[in-house]
């Protein structure tokens, strides 16, 4: 596992960094309200992980799925992102491990790119998120996270704001019940459907983990519109990634249609002109929008950022 977190933390919290630095007020869709805030002035030891509804849901709604699918006996997991406070953090979204995720039955290697392109479209709704964890399952009941982890972890937690992260081990030793209602036999621990799970925490320099108690309030998470997209986004995360990059003015939104999509949005010069791009699984669409005017463009390239470069390149040309 550490090789994963190892992995994603330095390509996101490299793009956390450099976030911080850059003006607080980005070039966002109209309708994408924009959350800044300085980060308390000194953090304490963590004392509780402060859990929205709606990320919970995910958790063990994901899981189950992926029990139950061909793959279900293999590992899988999810980057938590969230609100660093003084001593808790609030949990604000899930990025999963993804499709293309390398992933056994005693390792998962997240897909860092996707996750990294994932973060930058959650964030446009509040930029005060970042890194804050790390959920993974284990097979069995063991329901602490390994010795492989540890050593992996004590590398890792010193990157995170406040020098601490928070974990939990997923597995599928919970009491069976009715999955309607969930149970807290424990401060660190959450059951239901059979599912189970423990919480706990990591700071700089510790030698173990800590149990973590557990809150749940009411709140999205802020991630999951992306889910129903996910595969369409590892697809083509290095052509996103790229233009995230290098096109400060650029937006993403999930569609809300019978079928999802990615809609990406690039403001030009021109206030009245917007280059959109629709991702969808099979398809990709380019439509140049003036006015109350909409075009629809077929740039001769395979990749979605050369495509998009080569509609700049002809909108520049007719001026």
């Amino acid at each position: 596992m550490w090789q994963a977190l190892l992995t994603t933390a330095r390509r996101l919290l490299d793009e956390f960094g450099r976030a911080w630095q850059q003006s607080p007020h980005p070039a966002l869709a109209s309708d994408v309200s924009v959350v800044s805030a300085p980060s308390p002035r000194r953090f304490e030891p963590l004392t509780r992980a402060r859990l929205t509804d709606g990320v919970a849901h995910t958790l063990f709604e994901e899981y189950a799925r992926h029990r139950s699918g061909t793959r279900g006996t293999d590992e899988t997991g999810w980057v938590l992102l969230g609100r660093r406070e003084s001593d808790h953090v609030v949990v604000l979204a899930t990025l999963p491990a993804g499709t293309q995720a390398d992933a056994g039955h005693a390792h998962v290697l997240f897909n860092s790119q996707a996750q990294a392109v994932g973060s930058r479209i959650v964030r446009q709704t509040d930029r005060r998120l970042t890194i804050v964890g790390v959920v993974h399952t284990h097979p069995g009941s063991l329901r602490h996270p390994s010795d492989g982890d540890l050593r992996g972890d004590r590398r890792w937690v010193g990157q995170l704001r406040g020098g601490e992260g928070v974990f939990a081990i997923g597995t599928a030793d919970g009491p069976e019940d009715d999955g309607l209602v969930a149970e807290q036999p424990n401060p660190n621990v959450q059951c239901l459907g059979g599912l189970r799970y423990t919480w706990y925490t990591l700071g700089t320099g510790d030698r173990r983990y800590r149990p973590l108690p557990l809150e749940l309030t009411i709140g999205p998470d802020l991630a999951r519109p992306l889910h129903a997209v996910w595969a369409v986004l590892e697809q083509h995360s290095g052509a996103l990634d790229r233009l995230q990059r290098q096109q400060v003015g650029i937006s993403c939104e999930v569609s809300a249609g019978p079928q999802p999509a990615l809609l990406l949005t690039l403001s030009l010069a021109d206030p009245e002109t917007q280059l959109r791009v629709e991702v969808s699984e099979g398809e990709v669409r380019y439509l140049v929008i003036h006015g109350g005017d909409v075009f629809t463009a077929t740039p001769a390239a395979e990749r979605v950022d050369q495509a998009v470069y080569l509609l700049l390149a002809e909108l520049a040309r007719r001026g």
